[in-house]
């Protein structure tokens, strides 16, 4: 005589296979239902097309001016760091660059900073994580002619030329 547990596994494992099946003929369907409204779809347009080919030669619309929104550029999270030139604000700099720029710009004698010691400024935890962040922020603001780094690992503002 069979054991009540194993009958039960037995009809556990033949659901199982119903399940399966069953999912596997959704999926067929599913993928035969995307074709077939693929297909529909080119059908309405062949259609509408050959009828507005069909009506014959009509007046064209006119074209019409298209207005074009003015778009104002703000500098987002992750942007690319202009080139420093004479006249060019900091507010052309994403907010974390910004924040940067004036944690330094605050340091009183212009002896320089250290990325931990940026990064303690802003506020974040002396990980190495953050710190990396703040150093590869540091470098590409040197890069760009924002900072300069006359020590290395030691950031400074630029110095006034002449």
């Amino acid at each position: 005589m069979a054991s009540v547990m194993g009958l039960l596994e037995v009809r556990e494992t033949a659901a199982r296979v119903r399940v399966e099946e069953l999912r596997a003929e959704v999926d067929r369907v599913l993928a035969e239902l995307a074709d077939a409204q693929a297909v529909l779809e080119r059908r309405t347009i062949a259609c509408a097309e050959l009828a507005e080919a069909l009506a014959g030669p009509g007046v064209e619309e006119p074209v019409r001016p298209v207005s074009v929104p003015v778009v104002v550029k703000v500098p987002v999270a992750g942007s690319g760091v202009p080139v420093w030139r004479e006249g060019l604000s900091m507010d052309v700099l994403a907010l974390d660059y910004r924040r940067l720029v004036g944690v330094l710009e605050a340091e009183p004698g212009g002896a320089g900073l250290r990325a931990g010691e940026l990064a303690g400024r802003l506020g974040l935890a002396r990980v190495p994580a953050k710190v990396e962040g703040v150093r590869s922020k540091a470098k590409r603001l040197v890069e760009r002619g924002w900072w300069a780094e006359e020590r290395p690992g030691v950031f400074t503002p630029r110095r006034a030329e002449g």
